[in-house]
């Protein structure tokens, strides 16, 4: 896959694609079916996928909490698994949030991108105040000669697929009803950075990692399938992974914490994606360190009692 970030100066084999626009924040089965879309409107042209970065949401509210389900790398990942070929990952700053409806479908879709379908969902809004609608588009299309499908919203058990009902399920500690608006677990991924080694003395060594600028999941212990993406390590395995601030150490920055079942490695500077299976338990302190290691003893235990069974 090819990511794109300039709309002014791209390679000629770069333009012509079929390509889905949007944020594409978790890319969820919604998200899939407009790239479905993308991919049957022009069978012969490059799939793509145009997406923002930042997310438009960050730019215009910077100092709000963070609402991302992935960062761009992840989305990249995922993107490229459904086999998009283009990924255009503009650069939204002042000058792209300052264009006019016609003047995004103009100077990006027609004459920057040169892009020969799009696909939107039926509530896309677009250009300088969010003043675009979908038929906008369909409008501009048939003026500029790109051709548009408004993608229907997709609906699970009568509510609709969204970003924000994942962040929801999450925040309730439901990560299967997540996943099932996702159509895969729900992942964080990011390097594994270094740690206070607490757990390693505890017999309990993990791989933390940072969580900075997601959209938190509910504090507590998890089930948890976990993937090394690169390093000699690389591989699948199973794990139960804390989420949290570690109140049993008063911790302050929430991070992921994860111990990997029956497995024995260093992992400092690898790059991790780890899957929320089961919410197991909430954060707790207890009295001493042997109440803790009972504790995690038995999260390790349910955890792989549980990940049987998939």
């Amino acid at each position: 896959m090819r990511i794109i970030r300039d709309f002014q100066f791209i390679e000629p084999q770069d333009r012509g694609a079929s390509v889905a626009i949007g944020n594409f924040d978790g890319v969820h089965i919604g998200h899939q079916s407009v790239i479905e879309l993308a991919r049957n409107a022009a069978p012969d042209a490059p799939l793509g996928v145009m997406t923002f970065e930042p997310h438009p949401r960050e730019y215009f509210a910077p100092a709000a909490p963070p609402f991302r389900l992935m960062r761009c790398n992840a989305r990249a990942h995922r993107l490229e698994k459904l086999g998009v070929k283009k990924l255009y990952e503009l650069p939204f700053n002042s000058a792209l949030a300052g264009l006019t409806p016609e003047e995004f479908a103009s100077n990006v879709i027609c004459d920057g991108l040169g892009l020969s379908h799009v696909v939107v969902g039926a509530d896309f809004c677009f250009g300088k105040g969010r003043s675009g609608t979908a038929d906008d588009l369909v409008r501009f299309g048939q003026q500029m000669g790109f051709g548009v499908t408004i993608a229907p919203l997709m609906e699970r058990s009568e509510n609709i697929v969204s970003s924000t009902a994942i962040r929801t399920a999450l925040t309730e500690g439901r990560p299967r009803d997540a996943a099932t608006m996702l159509g895969h677990w729900h992942r964080i991924e990011g390097p594994v950075i270094g740690g206070e080694q607490r757990g390693r003395e505890l017999g309990f060594p993990t791989a933390n990692m940072s969580i900075e600028g997601l959209h938190p999941p509910k504090f507590g212990v998890y089930a948890v399938l976990v993937d090394v993406l690169d390093g000699p390590h690389r591989g699948s395995y199973q794990g139960a992974a804390s989420v949290g601030t570690r109140p049993m150490f008063k911790g302050e920055v929430p991070n992921i914490e994860t111990f990997l079942l029956d497995f024995s490695g260093d992992l400092y500077g690898a790059t991790l994606s780890i899957g929320l299976v089961e919410y197991l338990r909430p954060e707790l302190t207890f009295d001493g360190l042997d109440g803790l290691i009972a504790q995690m003893n038995s999260d390790c235990d349910k955890a792989r009692t549980l990940l049987a069974k998939l």
